[in-house]
């Protein structure tokens, strides 16, 4: 009887080991590649841009390479477009003369985070497992970018470079920077900002913005913003006159709203989009849980009709300093390009 109870505690002690492996493993997951990306990502930084391009080409079912064209790459993104999945990127014009010269694009790339503040802007991509790292440095030095004494130094091409290949690259590509130990790429304009880039990174900051993004989990793409960044870029101020007027009655009719620290809007697998809002405290969120899903089911002035024009209103749930709101896109219609940017009445400050 005793060896049985014996037995009998391991197999408990063992299901418990198991347990808890298990939900750490389900912990690192639900911190989404972007969340992940997020980090190297500068604490200067204001408005985010995210395109997951693996998981778009998954959604599309593209069968793209290191080999395909420039045309393919062009196809590929209007289908992206259509399916309102590639409003975010900063590669677009450049996708095919970067595919077919550069030997990356968002046909091979993992995913792509474009960081913009006032500080400066980078453009990082992750590369895929087995990406030739070696062939993009030959490449590099053929365009004639000047190669840096460090593995993980600038790359300094410069608009002038960018400009004599035969299509158009955002400058956003002058000078790269490769980071094996992390397997990205990263881009600027601004050599000096990309070489700092290490030391102006967000590292783990807990934050407005990363709430957000741990609210959207496994984006496809989203437009992230601080708090500031969102309550200008989405307020009703630039909308006209009579619109303001009718956007400050509604709120005041919902219950009012409180200031974001940080604000997502984000295509999921599948077409669905989620909408993320960060505040200073629980009760801020859960009240604004209350007025802002009002909002979102009513008119919306400075865009024009109504909201349900556009989407059908899911479930809005408050969980700690965060709301939610889960938002099913109207056929034709692009929930997550429009929206990104204001006015927006139910993002309003």
């Amino acid at each position: 009887m005793r060896r049985r109870w014996i037995v009998l505690s391991l197999i408990a002690a063992l299901v418990a080991a198991t347990a808890v492996v298990v939900v750490w493993r389900l912990r690192a997951e639900d911190r989404s590649r972007f969340a992940e990306a997020l980090r190297l990502a500068p604490a200067s930084a204001a408005r985010f841009s995210w395109t997951d391009w693996a998981g778009v080409r998954e959604e599309l079912g593209a069968e793209l390479s290191s080999s395909s064209s420039g045309e393919d790459v062009t196809a590929f993104l209007a289908d992206a477009f259509d399916r309102d999945l590639s409003s975010t990127t900063a590669l677009d014009a450049s996708a095919p003369t970067a595919q077919e010269k550069l030997g990356f694009s968002p046909a091979t790339l993992d995913w792509e985070l474009f960081a913009q503040g006032t500080d400066g802007a980078l453009v990082l991509m992750g590369l895929p497992d087995g990406f030739d790292v070696d062939g993009l440095r030959d490449r590099l030095r053929s365009l004639g970018f000047e190669e840096p004494d460090e593995d993980d130094g600038v790359w300094r091409g410069g608009v002038d470079l960018l400009e004599g290949l035969d299509g158009p690259v955002t400058p956003e590509l002058a000078a790269l920077a490769i980071d094996e130990d992390d397997g990205v790429l990263v881009g600027s304009d601004d050599p000096d900002f990309l070489g700092r880039r290490a030391e102006l990174a967000r590292g783990s900051a807990e934050d407005g913005v990363s709430e957000v993004v741990d609210a959207v989990g496994p984006a496809l793409s989203a437009s992230v913003a601080t708090g500031d960044q969102a309550c200008s870029s989405l307020a009703m101020t630039d909308a006209d006159p009579a619109d303001r007027t009718r956007a400050t009655e509604l709120v005041e009719r919902a219950g009012g709203v409180h200031p974001m620290t940080g604000f997502a809007i984000a295509a999921q697998p599948g077409g669905g989009v989620r909408v993320a809002m960060a505040f200073e405290t629980e009760e801020q969120a859960r009240a604004d849980a209350d007025s802002r899903s009002q909002l979102a089911a009513g008119p919306a002035p400075g865009q024009g009709g109504s909201f349900p024009e556009r989407f059908e209103l899911g479930r809005v749930v408050a969980s700690g300093r965060v709301l939610t709101m889960a938002l099913t896109p109207v056929e034709g219609a692009f929930v997550v390009s429009d929206l990104s940017h204001g006015p927006v009445l139910f993002a309003t400050c």
